[in-house]
């Protein structure tokens, strides 16, 4: 059935949008007589009136409006499919906005992002770094990118990075005056570099694992700084002892500006994950995107 009317359908719906068999001959390229026949066999072969006719408009019948509320997204759906499987055979182009935190952004995404972007001329890609948990779908973002355990189970998570670990610093300078913390206990009596939460507005409390144990542990200090690079930079400067991602400060430790300890009690964990919401079909432009960013064991 759907093979023999979907000429006909395409020439109801496309008569029912504009009201007019005129305007609607004019918009498709036909003469207003075929038109007019083409509904006229459809309402035959379905043996039912789709649109009411007057001398001045054209209005679709009740029947008409249950078969326009049917076909539409149907046909949209379809339209995006071609225009995919187009794009695919051609230069993909399109835009995407991204949200991300500070850490993922530097380390991991621009990185990936440059040959992509080079690769790829016509997509325009938007990263807004926040370091809050935004609610991409509300925030009008293609996908997010966060630590796996971050990611709500209600979408589509792809790992775009490698297993990660926090690290406990500080300066030399620091320990020489103020000891070694021994345990994570320890930090209670330190002056350390504390970190704000964006979206809880509280303080992170630095998290520590060891032998099955988790252990939570408020810290103390005269600075608070919502980004990465402060923290680090202050750690240096022999302000207190940082919590930060531990692929920051490899080079500072390696070089002797700082000092790592705690590390027994500084657990692996999942890296970054790029998230969306299911969708059954990508616009090439990111499926092409997905592809660039997806974690591969030969990063390592």
């Amino acid at each position: 059935m759907l093979k023999d009317n979907f000429n006909e359908l395409h020439i109801f719906l496309a008569v029912a949008r504009a009201k007019s068999f005129t305007k609607a001959a004019a918009k498709l390229g036909v003469s207003q007589s075929a038109l007019s026949h083409a509904v006229k066999a459809l309402e035959e072969r379905l043996n039912t009136r789709l649109l009411t006719r007057t001398t001045r408009s054209v209005a679709a019948t009740e029947i008409g409006e249950k078969i326009i509320t049917c076909l539409e997204p149907r046909l949209a759906e379809l339209d995006h499919e071609l225009k995919s499987i187009i794009q695919l055979n051609g230069a993909a182009s399109g835009n995407i906005r991204l949200s991300t935190g500070e850490h993922a952004a530097r380390s991991l995404l621009w990185p990936k992002l440059k040959p992509f972007l080079r690769a790829y001329p016509d997509i325009n890609v938007e990263l807004v770094v926040d370091n809050g948990f935004v609610d991409i779908v509300d925030g009008g973002f293609d996908a997010g990118v966060r630590l796996g355990e971050s990611v709500d189970k209600d979408m589509v998570a792809v790992r775009i990075g490698p297993d990660m670990r926090l690290a406990i610093v500080g300066s030399p300078s620091y320990f020489e005056s103020q000891g070694i913390p021994q345990t994570p206990h320890d930090l209670q009596h330190h002056r350390c570099i504390n970190m704000r939460l964006p979206t809880a507005g509280g303080l992170y409390h630095w998290e520590f694992e060891k032998e099955g144990k988790s252990l939570r542990v408020r810290v103390e200090g005269q600075l608070t700084f919502n980004l990465l690079s402060e923290r680090i930079d202050a750690a240096l400067s022999g302000f207190g002892i940082a919590c930060v991602p531990e692929d920051t400060i490899q080079e500072a430790v390696k070089s002797g500006e700082l000092i790592q300890t705690l590390s027994d009690w500084c657990p692996i964990f999942s890296g970054y994950y790029l998230y969306y919401p299911s969708r059954k079909q990508h616009p090439p432009a990111f499926a092409l995107l997905i592809d660039a960013l997806r974690y591969r064991e030969s990063e390592k």
